[in-house]
Parts: C-alpha cells; structure tokens; sequence
C-alpha cells in the first residue's frame, strides 16, 4: 500500500514591512507549511479569496486598509469567516487594540518584537485544528458519498501519513447498499455498525470549533435518521 505525505497547510503572513515578513518566514519555516505573503490588506483578501489558509497572521498597523479593516473584512465572508487571525501589534499599541481585536473575531494577539518559540507554539495550535477538521470533513463527505452510491475518492491521509480507518465502514457501507435490495443474513447488524459510526463521528464534529463543523454535524445526524429508517424498514419485513 501506497503512503502519501499529507498536503501542507497554507499559512498567510500579513504585514507591509518587507523585514517583518522576511523575520516571519525565518521563524515558520521550521513548521514546513506553505508560506504566503500579503503587503496589504487588499493583498490579503485577494489571496484568501484564491486558496484556503488554517490560519492568518496579521499586522495591525498599515497604510491604507490597516489590519482590523481587513479582519473585518475577512470575518464578513462566508468563504473565509471562520480562518483564525493573530493580530500582530507594535509595543506602542493601544490597550484598546485587544477589544477591538476580539469584537472583530481574532484568535490572538502577539506583540512585536515576538518570541520566536511562542509564536510557532500558537500557529501549531490552529494548524493542528486546520488538520481535524479537514479529516473529520472528508470522512463525513466519503460516508454520504458511500450511503448515496457515488464513487469515493482514495482514504484520507492523516498528519503522519497514516491512511485514516475509513476501509472497514466504506466495506461496511457498499454492503449494506446491497443488503437493501437482497436482504442478506448480516445485514441488519452491518446497518446497526454503519449508525454507530455515523453517531461517533457526528459527536467528533460535535466538539470541533467553527460553523464549517457544525455544518457537517448537522449533514451526519440527517444521515444518522437515513440509516436508521432504513433499519425500520428492514424490520418490518
């Protein structure tokens, strides 16, 4: 079996001075993410607006659409609403930055001059995040995929370049697509596996943060009902 290295987060690095973008590069490169650069704020949308990023690092105080017009901005899109900001602030910044910051929806505030190890400690928090939720998504997207007969792509890969234990319930799936025209001997308990399953994931999107999960939340528990008037029905008989 082939083992693929997982695909690199994309990180957003936000600041009109050249040096601090070059200092910000020095420090993440240990993390090896893709690193892109905006010099204002019109750069920035334009950016998120081209790929998606697991976080964004934002300097505060630029010319021209400075970095809470752009938070603001970011926050009032559906496409890139839920992104986490760390706004990065110069020790001269007003104490009121903070409010302004989080009324905004920041995840962070980080004063320059920055500790480098701290710095890559709160990107990792939000990279690791970034990871969960694109797993815990392309498993409920393979699970509906699978429930509705469409074909599914390769199994996900997670951080460390394991394949994710989705075979046994995409195995598990097909056969219960089968059991409902044939009624095998097994497959009211492959339907009874194929709900607990369902529930166990809807509960992992349960305790992730953002509208995105709650989302896919919402997309499991209908399948859930799915499942289990399937089930019904198969009694019935």
């Amino acid at each position: 079996m082939t083992i693929n290295t997982p695909e690199k987060a994309s990180i957003l690095i936000v600041d009109d001075m050249e040096e601090n973008l070059v200092a910000l590069e020095a420090v993440l490169g240990s993390l090896d993410q893709q690193l892109v650069r905006a010099h204002s704020g019109e750069e920035a949308l334009k950016a998120m607006l081209r790929q998606e990023f697991a976080v964004v690092l934002l300097d505060v105080l630029m010319p021209g659409m400075d970095g809470f017009e752009t938070a603001a901005n970011i926050k009032r899109l559906d496409q890139t609403k839920d992104v986490p900001i760390i706004f990065l602030t110069g020790t001269e910044a007003d104490t009121d930055y903070l409010y302004r910051g989080y009324a905004i929806g920041a995840a962070d505030f980080l004063t320059k001059p920055f500790d480098p190890w701290l710095l890559r400690t709160k990107v990792n928090v939000f990279l690791d995040l970034y990871r969960k939720n694109r797993q815990l998504a392309a498993q409920a997207e393979q699970l509906r995929r699978l429930l509705v007969g469409e074909p599914t792509p390769a199994a996900p890969v997670g951080p460390a370049g394991a394949v994710e234990p989705m075979g046994g319930a995409r195995d598990s799936l097909s056969r219960a697509r089968d059991a409902g025209a044939g009624a095998s001997a097994g497959s009211g308990q492959q339907l009874a596996e194929i709900t607990e399953r369902l529930a166990q994931i809807e509960l992992q999107l349960r305790d992730a943060e953002g509208a995105e999960a709650v989302g896919l939340a919402d997309r499991i528990a209908d399948l859930e009902r799915t499942v289990r008037s399937l089930r019904a029905g198969r009694d019935a008989y």
